[in-house]
Parts: structure tokens; C-alpha cells; sequence
């Protein structure tokens, strides 16, 4: 794909599921770049540029975050929660991936304003076409305003 890298944050604690979300994106061939966080604080630190992210060439404002719910440190809820609460922040499109398909957990997604909320599918092949899918909506199709001045 051509076009400008759009950077994604991905805050997940299973090296396995981020190793399919990089593979799936990378064989899509839509351009990004990935960077992975392995759980809910390093995320925070990675937003709000503190060390060892501390330097904006390092930290560029994603595009896009993909969130996981259930991981150490802070829990992707509270994550979700800090992002849409700050106004400089709020914008950036949040989609919950996660295993868990609990109603509640689902709730208090929405509730703290996340852009999407999907299920990992277990089959390792559905989970690949989901995150293509994934890919090409949130980086090709979908629309956000540009020179944002606060990032």
C-alpha cells in the first residue's frame, strides 16, 4: 500500500496474538508502523511520553490503538478510561481486542468510549482474516482529521 505510515499502539500482554497482529498487518502490506506495548503501564508511559518514551521521535502520536482488556500493571478498561478522558488524547480511534466476550466487559468498554470492541477468535485462521480486516478498515477506509496540533 502506499501512503504515509499510520502508527498503531498495541498494548498486549500475549507475545503470541501481538505476533499475529504484526504478521497479519505486515503480509497485508498496509502501511504502518507497529509499535507493541506488553501491558497497561507501559501503554500510559508510551501516550503520555514518559521514559523510556520519553522522546517524541520515539513516542509519535498513533493513529490507532489496539487495546487488550486483560493485562498487568493497569487493565486496558483504565487505559481506555485515561485515553478518552483526556482532550488531548480522545480522539485517536480505540479498538478493544481481547478474548473476553462478557457482556459487562463489553458495558464498560462502551461505556469509556471505545471506538470498537472485538472478540480474538481462538482458530488461528480467523484471527488472522479478523485482523486484516481490522487493517483495512481502521488504516484504509476509515477517515480521521489530519495535522491534528496536538499531537
Amino acid at each position: 500500500m502506499e501512503g504515509e505510515a499510520i502508527v498503531i499502539l498495541l498494548a498486549e500482554d500475549e507475545p503470541a496474538h501481538a505476533e499475529i497482529v504484526r504478521r497479519t498487518l505486515e503480509q497485508s502490506r498496509i502501511a504502518n508502523r507497529l509499535i507493541h506495548v506488553s501491558d497497561g503501564q507501559q501503554a500510559l508511559d508510551y501516550l503520555y511520553r514518559r521514559p523510556p518514551f520519553a522522546e517524541p521521535q520515539q513516542a509519535p502520536r498513533p493513529g490507532l490503538i489496539l487495546l487488550d482488556l486483560r493485562m498487568p500493571r493497569v487493565d486496558g478498561l483504565e487505559v481506555l478510561e485515561r485515553v478518552k478522558s483526556d482532550p488531548a488524547l480522545a480522539n485517536i480511534p480505540v479498538v478493544v481486542l481481547t478474548t473476553s466476550a462478557a457482556e459487562s466487559d463489553l458495558l464498560q468498554a462502551y461505556d469509556r468510549h471505545a471506538n470498537s470492541y472485538v472478540v480474538k477468535p481462538v482458530d488461528f485462521a480467523k484471527f488472522t482474516t479478523l485482523m486484516e480486516t481490522l487493517g483495512y478498515y481502521w488504516l484504509i477506509w476509515n477517515r480521521v482529521p489530519q495535522g491534528d496540533p496536538r499531537a
